[in-house]
């Protein structure tokens, strides 16, 4: 925690005062995590490769991917790794929401490398079971969000974009809205997890806009100015959207196509844990569609596909999540991964957008 040590040092050292500012934090953060990562990737992933941490591989999936077998997976941890690294550097732990996120993400983590450690040391894709994962999820969630409530750090109020004010104050049932909105996040870019710098591309489109967001959130003028809830200390979020930004750009690094090394569920439920904590705390729950459209429409296309065969016995896709569907319909993969950025940056100007047109 060295904004703590360094912000009480302010008094004699006048140039410190510069670590009030959470514009700064956040770039030094970004900074940070982004060289940490990209200078420790090349000895983690041979670190993996030794301890024979490899993918394991749908049999159901797309033939095309067999010839990724025996890639490097768990690269979460090191995602993981970074961002609380840069958050013990430049990251004020007084903020309740920054706190709440924090202990979402390394629950999340948890569930994760359990969840790839099984499906490494049983050499099957099954790992945890869904059920189990949705309970661990839930609990931590609802835990989190009861605690940061009756302490007072985050109203139960409703907002919609478009609309001044709270929509409604739901009272304890938010506690079940936000955890499904967190829940559904981790599970969403988990799904999206599929090819080779696919989910981690939309997650740093992502989480810099819930960055700015948060920024906005938390600066009580300038949200007054937009017509925005004003959160007290979400703008601490904006450094952690920095750090996740960080090791999204690290981590690319190494896992642009072909892939060097993969995130597995470590990563994936983190990171999608975060950005719905994120959504909550900054009370962007509905406009989070928009912000992470890709990871909705990869979670709606599975959600489909099992409706559609268990109702019908026909399939809507050629197979699901919908990134498979345009693989076997012949997209190339690099094509269909830029494609899916580009798509997931226009929902991001969208979204920003609407910070002026409320």
């Amino acid at each position: 925690m060295l904004y703590h040590i360094l912000f009480h040092l302010k008094g004699s050292l006048s140039f410190l005062n510069i670590c009030k500012y959470i514009t700064f934090r956040s770039f030094v953060a970004f900074l940070l995590v982004a060289l940490l990562f990209i200078f420790l990737g090349k000895w983690f992933i041979e670190l993996i490769r030794a301890k024979q941490f490899g993918q394991v591989v749908r049999d159901d999936g797309p033939l095309a991917h067999l010839k990724k077998a025996g890639t490097p997976t768990c690269g979460g941890i090191l995602i993981v790794a970074c961002i609380f690294a840069g958050l013990m550097v430049a990251g004020n732990f007084f903020s309740p929401p920054l706190l709440a996120t924090t202990v979402i993400m390394l629950s999340y983590f948890a569930l994760g490398f359990w969840d790839d450690f099984l499906k490494i040391s049983k050499k099957n894709s099954k790992g945890v079971s869904a059920k189990m994962k949705l309970l661990w999820q839930f609990v931590t969630a609802a835990i989190v969000l009861l605690v940061v409530i009756k302490l007072g750090f985050l109203n139960t109020q409703i907002f919609i974009p478009f609309i001044k004010g709270g929509v409604a104050d739901i009272g304890l049932w938010y506690v079940l809205f936000g955890s499904i909105v967190i829940v559904g996040s981790s599970n969403a870019v988990n799904l999206t997890d599929g090819l080779d710098g696919l989910a981690i591309g939309s997650v740093i489109t992502s989480a810099a806009t819930l960055g700015i967001m948060a920024y906005v959130s938390g600066h009580r003028e300038l949200a007054n100015y937009l017509y925005i809830p004003y959160v007290d200390h979400a703008g601490e979020l904006a450094v952690l959207a920095s750090a996740m930004v960080g090791a999204g750009v690290g981590f690319l690094w190494f896992n642009s196509h072909p892939a060097q090394i993969f995130m597995g569920d470590a990563g994936s439920l983190s990171l999608g844990g975060i950005l719905g904590a994120m959504a909550v705390f900054t009370k962007n729950e509905f406009l989070f569609v928009l912000i992470g459209g890709v990871f909705v429409v990869e979670a709606l296309s599975v959600i489909i596909q099992v409706l559609s065969f268990k109702t019908r016995g026909k399939r809507v896709f050629k197979m699901a999540p919908i990134h498979h569907h345009f693989e076997l319909l012949g997209v190339p993969e690099s094509k269909l991964i830029v494609r899916f950025w580009i798509v997931s940056i226009a929902l991001a100007i969208m979204s920003l957008v609407t910070l002026k047109i409320r």
